[in-house]
């Protein structure tokens, strides 16, 4: 690599290392700060929407039949009481709407009799009703009420036992791999997050580098240096691009640590499932997407007089990027077609999407890649045309 590349590297580099507190809030504080509110959001989710494994919902029941089975049932899930009048039932009703119960339920009188009789298809007389009153606002209630669904449901069946449905202990119904689970739900999540996350770093630090440079003037005592403004194009979004990287990584593993908690139950969701090839193929992706990210961030900084200018500059290209990511939460997997992967941002998004799936193809790895470079070069051209024009640098 040219000297004067690694000159400016070092530069900048030397510029950004050398304040700590920028890089505490740049690199390390991303990832932390990620981590603490995606692990405290999947606890708050968990603790909303799901009730204790040892908890015995309320419940008030009219009518309770006087089968064994039943109540047997019943007792193994609710701590129930039984009334008589429907002055009881409606007193049950209103705490229900409190929120000081979970659920009431009323019977038909003689149900277990009107059960036993034998309603043929073409009869027009309806089987017996039972009623079941919930709070769908309340997560407990809400709960009682599927549990009491599925009791009474397997109860009928236990009347009739016309068949059953996969009773057989040790065999496994569901057939889905543990990397179906990881994969479905790591492809339409962290492609979108990695733009996003590599994004903000980029945008942390290449708009004060450019901008800020020109704001404070000192771009030109740079640009009157014997150094070709090619190589000062190229050194720059070289050591953006590093200082991107660490912060997009910090920002990533933050995520993927504390994904178990943010999926609410999903215990055994890691990322270890996936190969040190896999990794790496993801790491080239990203490497190329940052490059290009510096790339349009450095050529918009470039063209604003400011570092608040090149911020508000670059937000459109935030939100095209956000909507870009959304696609990876579409669809039943990756494109096929080549062409797709010529398309920069996208590109990354789909090849996310196929690594994460387990789905890779050299083909659009290389694609993606190569085109990521075609398009930073063709933006490194671009700045060095920039950084030569008195009117737009000066």
């Amino acid at each position: 690599m040219n000297n004067s590349v690694l000159t400016i590297m070092k530069k900048e580099l030397a510029r950004f290392f050398g304040d700590k507190k920028v890089v505490f809030s740049t690199i390390l504080l991303p990832g932390l700060m990620i981590f603490i509110l995606y692990s405290f959001m999947g606890s708050a989710i968990t603790s909303q929407y799901t009730v204790e494994e040892d908890y015995k919902a309320g419940c008030y029941i009219k009518n309770l039949p006087d089968d064994d089975t039943l109540q047997m049932m019943l007792n193994e899930n609710f701590s129930f009481h039984t009334v008589s009048s429907d002055e009881e039932i409606k007193q049950a009703k209103k705490k229900l709407q409190q929120k000081e119960t979970d659920l009431c339920v009323v019977f038909p009188e003689n149900f277990m009799e009107n059960i036993a009789e034998v309603f043929p298809v073409t009869s027009n007389a309806l089987p017996p009703e039972v009623q079941i009153f919930y709070n769908s606002s309340e997560t407990a209630s809400e709960t009682a009420y599927q549990t009491m669904s599925g009791i009474l449901n397997e109860f009928e069946g236990i009347l009739s036992n016309r068949f059953d449905i996969n009773k057989s202990d040790g065999v496994a119904y569901d057939l889905a791999k543990k990397e179906d689970m990881v994969g479905s739900i790591f492809s339409s999540m962290l492609p979108m997050l990695l733009l996003i996350f590599l994004f903000s770093g980029t945008l942390a630090v290449t708009p004060e580098s450019i901008a800020g440079e020109k704001e404070r003037g000192t771009i030109a005592t740079l640009l009157v240096t014997p150094v070709k403004r090619s190589h000062i194009a190229i050194g720059k979004i070289l050591a953006l691009s590093i200082i991107a990287l660490l912060s997009g990584a910090s920002s990533t593993v933050g995520t993927i640590l504390s994904l178990p908690k943010l999926m609410a139950g999903a215990g055994e969701l890691d990322g270890a499932v996936y190969s040190v090839t896999d990794y790496l193929l993801l790491a080239l992706v990203i490497l190329s997407t940052v490059l290009v990210l510096v790339t349009a961030l450095s050529l918009i900084s470039a063209y604003a007089k400011s570092i608040k200018e090149a911020q508000t500059f670059a937000t459109p290209l935030m939100i095209l990027l956000m909507l870009v990511g959304i696609t990876a939460m579409f669809g039943t997997g990756a494109k096929e077609e080549l062409y797709y992967y010529c398309i920069p941002a996208y590109n990354s998004v789909q090849s996310m999407v196929r690594i994460f799936q387990f789905d890779v193809t050299t083909n659009t790895i290389l694609v993606t890649v190569a085109s990521n470079i075609v398009v930073t070069f063709a933006g490194m051209f671009v700045l060095t045309k920039m950084f030569q024009s008195e009117r737009i640098i000066g």
